[in-house]
């Protein structure tokens, strides 16, 4: 019993301990995107010097280079997160501009017409990561510009493009281009980690309550023998 109770508070706390960590990194998070944007020009950037940070590029979409990334839905409709090329101004090296979000179309074997601002723009957002390579079920999953998932090598190795290792998720930009840019907020999951503890806590005084009711009811019977 001792060894039980004291192996699920320690899990308990250890959960806790979690959470905190979890909360002080939101807390991170939230102050960054406060800060002033980093301009990505020309040199190279390295995804860990930027990441969920506020960034801004100048330069001119490729829209030849554009990919849809299927399977994304918002408020209950399917739909393509539409992934853009943008050549940096003065250089042959491309940021990756995740432009928000469209609708899928009657004919899913099409995909949707996107509005492209033409000439040199300045496009605003935050750093994120591409997609980290996990199991796909699907063998189909880059077929023409209709993708599953959005990972860099695989980007780079279709396009032959230099493309930087982030991709710019657009903040909202007043353009009337039909897209939908209403980002969910980072959720580290502090509150499961909140649950778990309390789960371990509730086990541990489980164990107790059992091991009590357990030796209160053998007293009796001790007695009589």
């Amino acid at each position: 019993m001792l060894a039980g109770v004291a192996l699920t508070i320690a899990l308990g706390y250890w959960q806790l301990g979690r959470a905190d960590t979890k909360q002080a990194l939101q807390n991170r998070i939230s102050e960054l995107a406060q800060q002033a944007p980093i301009v990505i020009a020309i040199n190279d950037v390295k995804l860990e010097d930027v990441e969920l940070r506020p960034i801004e590029a100048r330069g001119r979409y490729e829209p030849r280079y554009v990919v849809f990334i299927d399977n994304r839905v918002y408020k209950h409709q399917p739909g393509y997160y539409v992934m853009m090329p943008l050549r940096l101004a003065g250089s042959e090296k491309i940021l990756l501009i995740n432009r928000g979000w469209v609708a899928a179309g009657a004919e899913r074997n099409q995909a949707p017409q996107v509005k492209t601002p033409e000439g040199e723009v300045v496009v605003r957002g935050t750093a994120v990561a591409f997609s980290e390579r996990f199991l796909e079920l699907s063998s189909k999953v880059a077929e023409g510009n209709v993708w599953q998932n959005m990972l860099l090598e695989r980007y780079r190795q279709a396009t032959k493009l230099y493309v930087q290792p982030l991709i710019l998720q657009q903040a909202e930009s007043g353009q009337d281009d039909g897209l939908v840019r209403d980002w969910p907020p980072v959720d580290l999951k502090r509150n499961t980690h909140l649950a778990y503890a309390v789960q371990w806590f509730a086990l541990a005084a489980a164990i107790f309550i059992y091991y009590v009711v357990i030796n209160v009811r053998r007293k009796p019977n001790a007695a009589a023998d």
